[in-house]
């Protein structure tokens, strides 16, 4: 179940909040801002639900801003399902939230030790999430009851099932070692591999013990930051029911990481932890969740920062290409310095990923929506430069737009899926595989390819560019033209230009003005071919250097 909208009034920080057009893909939701900025009143929110829903006496006094007004909680769902609870008394009704579960993590949550020496004596009602805190602001001291609970289920499973040591590997262990090498890394410095849990006996704490590099080690052992991933991984396998169809909610769990790992761990719990069924929620002002929510499709940035909720306020996601984001996590007066001898170069869509992987000299590569998106970060930024697609621009056209726009850079080729199946890029690929390449044959079958989809390719050519940008400015007319081009004669004999490149014989001339992107996606050297290896070659950082002179 996803949340797509909130709305708070008199409650704890906020006088009146709203939270609004979250999409109902989003399966995160990061919020961010400086200490105190609110962000973890909102996790209490969600508790107020969850005990609402469980019939749970509320802490209204805690939760009330003004003492003397009742607060609100009212929280939209998709598929148009709400749910309100204005609080005049301490045990509101939950009608209507009963398949919804509500599951959180308060930040003080780490167990840096283990110290119960034997199984049982408090008996917890796990299935109602009986030992979670009172208040967010509380410890969670859930672990070692996770520890023991998920023994239990492998003491049980061991005994009803066939293949009982493969399974429970397959089922427990094997999940909780894939997460940790994504998370940390497979050099055998850095690995991370649970080898065994084994709960409180006789006296002795639970032996949960681990391997890195050539040695072994108690849990208690571990770095904190190791402690902080063990410990949300075991609560996320032993509460597993808790967790479908739910809003999860999570605060810091960026704790005692550095800026991959926190990375990596979001990643990790995002894509492969939450069911799809459920949204998870967690706050952070850390570059790496940052980086990693602006990048991810499925996820979305709610900004706190600098906002005064004594009065009415109403947030929205921030825009994936807002990089402002940037500035919880690196201060303003810190850019600078950190950006000294660098560029910045926006670049479209997810494309950022290639050309980030190249790790060209003192070139930082950000990600914008689109094309246009490109050329008005350049256009009103002079320390800023760009890259985008050549589309379908003549040589004539490219030259007088570098002539007017120095920071802006055009691919040589239609777009970046032209350079990376070019056949001389291939060649290099199939050589390290030690794969055989037939560049001719290659080629003829992208000529066929070609020669299929050009007749209806060329009547659309001076349509298709009027929708580019670089010609609205007034130094390319001396009147602005409505079609955003110089005027529709030039254009006219532009796209002529251009539907005689596509029709020519020779590779070169036709190859970078087709649109590999769209077409021959089915040749079979195109097949099972990672982008993400392709640009590894020499030629492809090669043709990139040379496009920015770096």
């Amino acid at each position: 179940m996803r949340i797509k909208n909130l709305r708070l009034k008199n409650f704890r920080r906020f006088t009146d909040l709203g939270i609004d057009e979250i999409p109902e893909k989003a399966k995160l939701v990061l919020l961010i801002g400086s200490n105190g900025a609110g962000k973890s009143c909102i996790f209490d929110a969600f508790e107020g639900l969850n005990k609402a829903q469980k019939g749970e006496q509320l802490p209204v006094d805690y939760y009330k801003k003004r003492s003397d007004s009742d607060f609100l909680i009212s929280v939209g769902f998709e598929h148009e399902q709400f749910w309100d609870i204005s609080i005049s008394n301490a045990r509101p009704h939950a009608d209507g939230l009963h398949k919804i579960n509500f599951y959180g993590r308060t930040s003080f949550r780490q167990v840096p030790r283990l110290t119960k020496t034997s199984l049982g004596g408090n008996i917890i009602n796990l299935a109602k999430d009986a030992d979670r805190p009172k208040y967010f602001i509380d410890r969670d001291e859930r672990f070692e009851n996770d520890i023991e609970h998920i023994t239990s289920i492998i003491l049980r499973d061991f005994f009803r099932m066939p293949d009982a040591q493969s399974k429970i590997r397959e089922s427990y262990i094997d999940p909780i070692n894939r997460a940790l090498t994504n998370i940390f890394g497979e050099k055998n410095g850095t690995k991370l591999e649970l080898i065994e849990i084994i709960p409180p006996l006789e006296g002795n704490i639970a032996q949960v013990t681990f391997r890195k590099g050539d040695s072994e080690f108690h849990y208690n052992h571990l770095s904190a930051g190791e402690k902080e991933v063990i410990n949300i991984l075991i609560n996320l396998s032993s509460r597993r029911a808790s967790i479908e169809n739910a809003v999860c909610y999570f605060d810091e769990i960026d704790l005692h990481l550095n800026t991959k790992l926190q990375y990596n761990l979001l990643k990790e719990i995002v894509t492969n932890w939450i069911p799809e069924s459920s949204q998870f929620w967690t706050a952070s002002h850390s570059l790496g969740f940052i980086d990693f929510a602006r990048n991810s499709p499925d996820a979305v940035i709610i900004d706190f920062d600098d906002l005064d909720f004594d009065l009415p306020r109403n947030l929205v996601p921030v825009p994936s290409e807002n990089l402002e984001v940037y500035e919880i996590a690196v201060g303003k007066e810190f850019l600078p310095s950190l950006l000294s001898g660098k560029k910045l170069c926006f670049v479209e869509n997810n494309d950022r990923d290639y050309y980030a992987s190249l790790g060209l000299k003192d070139v930082l590569f950000a990600k914008a929506t689109n094309r246009n998106n490109v050329f008005h970060k350049v256009l009103n930024d002079p320390n800023a430069i760009g890259i985008v697609d050549r589309d379908f621009l003549s040589d004539d056209d490219i030259q007088l737009i570098r002539a007017q726009y120095k920071n802006l850079y055009i691919l040589p080729y239609y777009s970046i899926e032209n350079l990376l199946y070019h056949p001389e890029n291939l060649v290099e690929y199939f050589a390290t595989t030690d794969q055989s390449f037939d560049s001719n044959s290659y080629i003829s079958q992208l000529k066929s390819s070609k020669e299929k989809v050009v007749p209806t390719l060329i009547p659309s050519l001076a349509l298709k560019r009027t929708e580019y940008p670089y010609f609205g400015e007034q130094v390319f007319s001396d009147k602005p033209t409505q079609n955003r081009f110089k005027n529709k004669k030039e254009n006219s004999e532009q796209a002529t230009i251009l539907a005689a490149a596509m029709q020519s014989d020779d590779f070169e001339t036709w190859y970078k003005v087709f649109p590999m992107k769209a077409y021959a996606t089915d040749l079979p050297q195109r097949q099972n071919i990672p982008k993400s290896e392709l640009v590894k070659t020499i030629w492809f950082k090669q043709k990139i250097s040379n496009l920015l002179a770096v």
